[in-house]
């Protein structure tokens, strides 16, 4: 191991209706065509060459530029060999569900050899984003940021930067990962471990093979930039720092916040986070690092001990010592204060925000690591791990959920996903007996939500299994207010007097603590069908996740858009493309009912 219905192409007579529908509805801002073609490409890193499907020759992808309230048209061109979809992470994509890309929420794949236009919504959205892959695991390599300026007329909540820079944090592996996570699967174990992390596509000086092609950032003394991150990888939050350098962080998620100095972040997987760098140091060479959050003891877990690096470099003449500084302010790989500490301090930029107060609907969600029991024989069971929400776990249809939504198809989901977890118990117990909801249900169970009701939700974790760990939850088509966080189990009673209600930060992506509780509240104003899951990918591959369908208002503005003249054909006899690799008969995470 190194260190550290037909498959034709559509015609252009489709595509050319689909951009005469999608022009016909109402556009604010500038419009933008892009096309993303989807191809193999092969990258050396670790001492090892590897093919992998990227977009446009690139790894990261590449970034998008729009302003807000702009909308864009994305024409994806799979020349890949498995069927792929694209989220547009954080974009609420207004009535819009069609367009989210949420593989057997909101479409089935786009398969290979065939094309499929997303048009994207942006509306009240600022800052930075990003689009992915989602579908099985494709987006460890199909990835990229979307940054969305000041709409004209307007400008930053701070004073303008003398420069913009973007950095993507990832996961690198050298083997195949499709192949390697079958094996996992057939085998019960952990779902891949990454290699590395990397900086704009580079691993960085401490890891083999790697130190030629470590990422450079160039600044100017006295200068300060407006420094863009994004946390790409599959299931590792990440700590972030510059040597000798703090920086102010102003916005995550697309949503400014009260700017704040650190000397580091944490960034779990799904967030943008968004600080202010002044280059302010004596001219020389300063490291750019990132090194795994790790708050997990589950059994089937290890981690990445890698360091990624890239070098801030300042411009000009000097003599640059012999190795770049690197950043003493980085916090270890299990420091809870730093990352518990770096997540209260994040406050939305307005006082008295419009924090929804009439709640309709309360959830009380419990997050767990569980198993499957599996009999082989009448004297042999075999363990394989699974997640859940509320001791639910997920199980994909073949057709997806918001067709048949739409076209009121029965069979393919329930509407019966519950409020309340099924039993209650000492939730953050450490080695709690296995029979504490080991074992989970297994279904497509959704939640039915009014339109405008607004909803509160407390996530939950539990210790079952010993398994507690940092949880990133996001919401498909919704922002929320992040009212609190906590240790222990969540107290009904004393707990809500603690939550912010004047300046909680708005995102789509937070994350419920080790042993403890989130909570949050929006306001379900988005008609359609939305996925909401765990951003550890290894979770949502084991089913932490589930879906909430926000029906319509009594208005045509209140209601699903029409949808496109074509969607990507679902197919009863679709499967996994992780199946192909895999040579056992169960079925614990196919997409087949």
């Amino acid at each position: 191991m190194a260190v550290c219905a037909t498959k034709l192409l559509v015609s252009a007579f489709v595509v050319v209706g689909l951009l005469l529908f999608l022009s016909a509805s109402i556009v604010h801002g500038d419009v933008h065509y892009h096309d993303f073609v989807l191809k193999e490409k092969n990258y050396t890193r670790l001492c090892s060459t590897k093919s992998m499907l990227v977009v446009n020759d690139s790894f990261p992808g590449p970034t998008i530029y729009v302003k807000k309230g702009d909308t864009l048209y994305v024409n994806v061109h799979n020349q890949g060999g498995y069927g792929v979809t694209i989220h547009w992470h954080g974009v609420n994509q207004p009535r819009n569900p069609w367009f989210d890309g949420a593989e057997y929420v909101t479409q089935c794949n786009i398969s290979p050899g065939t094309n499929f236009t997303y048009q994207v919504l942006f509306t009240e959205e600022e800052g930075s984003l990003w689009w992915h892959a989602h579908s099985e695991w494709a987006r460890y390599s199909i990835h990229g940021l979307i940054v969305i300026h000041p709409a004209d007329g307007t400008s930053y909540p701070f004073p303008q930067p003398d420069g913009e820079k973007e950095m993507v944090l990832a996961s690198w592996y050298t083997e195949d990962v499709y192949e390697s996570i079958a094996e996992k699967l057939a085998a019960g174990s952990d779902l891949l471990v990454s290699e590395a992390y990397t900086i704009n596509g580079e691993p960085g000086d401490f890891c083999e093979c790697s130190n030629e092609t470590t990422h450079r950032w160039m600044v100017d003394y006295g200068k300060t930039y407006l420094l863009r991150l994004l946390n790409a990888g599959m299931n590792a939050e990440l700590f972030f720092a510059i040597a000798d350098h703090n920086v102010t962080v102003v916005g995550s998620d697309a949503a400014y916040l009260k700017p704040f100095s650190s000397e580091y972040i944490l960034i779990s997987p799904g967030q943008t986070i968004d600080v202010l760098v002044t280059a302010n140091q004596p001219p020389g060479q300063y490291y750019v690092a990132a090194r795994q959050y790790y708050s997990n003891m589950f059994k089937y877990s290890g981690y990445d001990h890698t360091n990624a690096t890239a070098i801030l470099e300042y411009s000009g003449n000097y003599t640059a010592p012999s190795t770049p500084v690197f950043p003493s302010g980085l916090p270890s790989y299990t420091n809870y204060k730093s990352a518990t500490g770096f997540v209260q301090s994040m406050r939305n930029i307005i006082d008295h925000v419009n924090v929804p107060m009439n709640i309709t609907t309360r959830m009380f969600i419990t997050v767990s690591l569980n198993q499957f029991m599996v009999e082989i024989n009448d004297t042999t069971e075999e363990v394989y791990p699974s997640a859940s929400v509320n001791n639910i776990s997920w199980y994909n249809p073949w057709t997806d959920v918001l067709q048949a939504y739409y076209r009121n198809v029965s069979g393919f989901y329930t509407t019966d996903f519950p409020d309340d977890p099924p039993t209650f118990f000492n939730f953050t117990q450490h080695n709690l007996p296995l029979n504490t909801t080991a074992e989970p249900e297994r279904g497509t169970k959704v939640k039915v939500l009014e339109y405008n009701e607004e909803v509160e939700i407390v996530f939950q974790n539990t210790d079952v299994m010993n398994s507690s760990e940092n949880h990133p939850m996001h919401l498909h088509g919704h922002s929320f207010y992040v009212l609190g966080t906590g240790f222990g189990i969540y107290n009904n009673e004393t707990d809500p007097l603690t939550f912010n209600l004047i300046d909680p930060p708005y995102q789509n992506t937070a994350s419920v603590p080790k042993d403890g509780w989130l909570a949050i509240r929006f306001k379900a104003s988005n008609p359609g069908v939305w996925l909401w899951h765990c951003h550890l990918d290894k979770h949502l591959t084991w089913g932490m996740n589930s879906v909430f369908i926000v029906k319509n208002g009594g208005t045509e503005d209140t209601s699903i858009r029409d949808p496109p003249g074509y969607m990507p054909p679902c197919y009863p006899d679709s499967k996994l493309r992780l199946e192909e690799f895999s040579d056992s008969d169960e079925k614990l995470y196919s997409t087949l009912m």
